[in-house]
């Protein structure tokens, strides 16, 4: 039966770096954003109140701004090529970030069958962020199974690769998972682990694995 592989964004496909460094990067406020990303991986603030401060130091930020942070972020080789693979298999393939949607979804050109980033209001900022919106660590797990029915695969069919904490749920979910350029708490979890920059190697790794729990 088919697999569903879910990519984490944020140090996973990015390597070194988040989608929150390389849009704040464009507007000149790195030091800001990565004490900001500190806060959050040690749990001083939580995903919402990040979004909220996220929202407020990006008052000035454009759509062209968001265009050059994609562009030019550090992404791992491979990512493109490793999806259309995983399409001609007949699996699927998936990104869950706890990033801005608006910056995820992107992906979507690239050959992912879904992308889903915390909900932000439209660049440029008018509205307020939606609490509602604001994806955290728990709601990987949600989604992955919202995708599981929808394309039919079990929850014995999915493969997680990530880097962080905020990944640790969701590979407590999963028979199989990639770490790739991960903390050591990740790599002790993890079915696999990967150091480098080339996606095609991360997944590699499980492809000709059989489908655990189909």
């Amino acid at each position: 039966m088919a697999r569903l592989h879910l990519f984490d964004l944020d140090g996973t496909l990015l390597h070194g770096t988040a989608a929150p460094v390389e849009i704040s990067r464009q507007l000149g406020l790195e030091a800001e954003i990565v004490e900001l990303e500190r806060l959050f991986v040690t749990r001083r603030v939580d995903s919402l109140e990040y979004a909220v401060r996220v929202r407020a130091l990006w008052a000035e930020l454009t759509e062209a701004q968001v265009v050059a942070a994609f562009e030019g972020a550090p992404w791992l080789s491979g990512i493109p090529e490793t999806w259309a693979e995983i399409r001609e298999r007949g699996d699927y393939a998936a990104v869950v970030s706890l990033s801005p949607s608006f910056f995820v979804e992107r992906l979507l050109d690239w050959g992912v069958h879904a992308a889903y980033g915390s909900r932000f209001p439209a660049v440029p900022f008018t509205e307020a962020v939606n609490p509602e919106g604001i994806l955290t660590p728990a709601a990987k797990v949600k989604i992955m199974d919202r995708l599981c029915e929808e394309f039919g695969v079990r929850r014995g069919g999915c493969v997680a690769y990530g880097d962080s904490v905020s990944d640790l749920d969701l590979f407590g979910a999963v028979p199989v998972s990639v770490a790739v350029n991960a903390d050591e708490r990740l790599v002790s979890l993890a079915t696999h682990s990967y150091v480098g920059r080339d996606l095609r190697k991360a997944y590699k790794l499980v492809r000709g694995s059989v489908n655990c729990g189909n």
